[in-house]
């Protein structure tokens, strides 16, 4: 078998990359350019608000170099999880920019959209015929719970990219995906191994963060052999070194053998890495088992209310050494002053400078000179948010305490107004595995022909 070239520009597509990097890339003549555009890291807002979480311009300007670095090539470009989150809102959204790039740029392609949205009656019909399980220490999933989700998607395998490819698309816009079947859609439907295309998919996803030094904004190129696939960064300044793509194999893993996705798993027991070259590395013996039946990773998010922060700062050292009795104080002072909202607000406070990351799980809480300290307040009513906020942050601002020196205010605020409006909050309401009969049940792929 003839090597198969893949490019990944970059880890999210609007994380951007430098053109030289992508030029160098381009003189490997990659045979498709894939891209992961979303993740659920940056956490459940964007998927159950249906916004992006990266700016319309810096998409734009990736989209613009792929688009037109694709098509004068005449190579396939895969985009995965579109618009971050990828449900229809961000696949829409997405779509919308890539119209635009074709029109002010003269390009004209056949181009395959790949919804991932779960409708919720087939999902509540998964729920009541035992085709949904808990994916990791997760609720139970209820009707209730579904019901109240603003949206679903479930992570596409690389069956309806294939059926996309296979439809002649010239560029491939998919919803939510599992991160490397961008990656390995094509090197599968080529006949590639499964194992090895998937794994060079995991070190693909994130480009060139599996390099020394690591970045999320530059490209990556792997190549992928009968038996085995390489991987070099694009940008000279970077090395793929054994290391780094061994450790880039553990992230995101709760297995450090086994990758679960969509219709198996990732085995990586007989995988080795060699250093073939001061840049580049070498990777064999990755399998890909098929599991009994064909599951997909459902996400969902619902709304619970609204957000209202205050940004503080405080420096007495005497302050700081009660700041625990003084934040119990607070929450008792506000608890007895909306006795009538029991149970419909929230309220906590990040002590940055002490346990401001990792809360009650820091290990080594030390307190600095001077410690932040951001107040939140969540409720079902942003007015209820916004009152509980401002009455905890005054009380606060003027909490007496045993050595207390200053009378005028035991905070300092950088910013005036010194309360803000976040907006909508959200959780993860459904993080489940479905059973499907088949990889494409729920991922209708439509094709359409765009012209300039």
């Amino acid at each position: 078998m003839k090597p198969l070239t893949l490019l990944s520009p970059t880890a999210i597509l609007g994380y951007g990359f430098p053109i030289s990097s992508l030029d160098r890339g381009l003189s490997f003549d990659p045979d498709v350019i894939a891209v992961d555009a979303g993740s659920s890291d940056p956490g459940p807002y964007y998927l159950g608000s249906g916004k992006p979480f990266v700016s319309r311009g810096a998409v734009k300007r990736d989209l613009t170099l792929l688009l037109r670095t694709a098509r004068s090539r005449k190579k396939p470009l895969l985009i995965g999880s579109a618009g971050g989150s990828g449900s229809k809102d961000h696949l829409n959204w997405c779509r919308e920019i890539i119209m635009e790039v074709a029109r002010e740029e003269g390009l004209s392609f056949r181009m395959a959209v790949i919804p991932a949205d779960v409708p919720k009656e087939f999902l509540l019909n998964g729920l009541e015929n035992g085709r949904v399980s808990p994916l990791g220490p997760v609720h139970q999933l209820t009707q209730s719970i579904v019901k109240e989700s603003t949206n679903l998607v479930a992570q596409m395998g690389v069956e309806p990219l294939i059926e996309a490819l296979d439809g002649g698309a010239d560029v491939v816009l998919a919803g939510r995906c599992y991160d490397p079947a961008v990656f390995a859609a094509l090197p599968i439907r080529e006949k590639y191994s499964p194992g090895l295309a998937y794994h060079l998919g995991k070190i693909l996803e994130c480009a060139a963060i599996a390099a020394i030094p690591g970045s999320g904004s530059d490209c990556m190129i792997g190549i992928l052999e009968e038996n085995r696939f390489l991987v070099e960064p694009a940008g000279l300044e970077r090395s793929a070194t054994r290391t780094s793509v061994a450790a880039h194999t553990l992230y995101e893993k709760s297995n450090p053998y086994l990758l679960p996705g969509p219709g198996g798993s990732l085995d990586l027991t007989g995988t080795s890495f060699e250093q073939i070259s001061d840049r580049r590395v070498a990777v064999q013996g990755s399998k890909f088992c098929e599991a009994d039946y064909y599951t997909v990773k459902v996400e969902g998010a619902k709304k619970i209310g609204y957000r209202v922060i205050s940004i503080a700062g405080a420096r007495d050292p005497r302050f700081i050494s009660q700041l625990d009795e003084i934040i119990d104080g607070v929450k008792a002072r506000t608890k007895d002053n909306f006795q009538s909202e029991q149970g419909n607000y929230h309220l906590q406070f990040h002590v940055y400078g002490r346990d401001g990351v990792m809360g009650p799980q820091e290990p080594n809480p030390v307190n600095g000179h001077e410690v932040g300290i951001v107040l939140e307040a969540v409720a079902e009513r942003e007015e209820l948010a916004e009152s509980v906020l401002g009455f905890a942050r005054s009380t606060m601002l003027h909490f007496g305490f045993p050595g207390r020196l200053s009378t005028a205010g035991n905070l300092a605020f950088p910013y005036s107004p010194s309360d803000f409006r976040v907006g909508a909050v959200y959780v993860f309401s459904v993080h489940h595995l479905l059973k499907l009969d088949r990889p494409q049940e729920i991922f209708p792929v439509s094709f359409e022909e765009v012209r300039s």
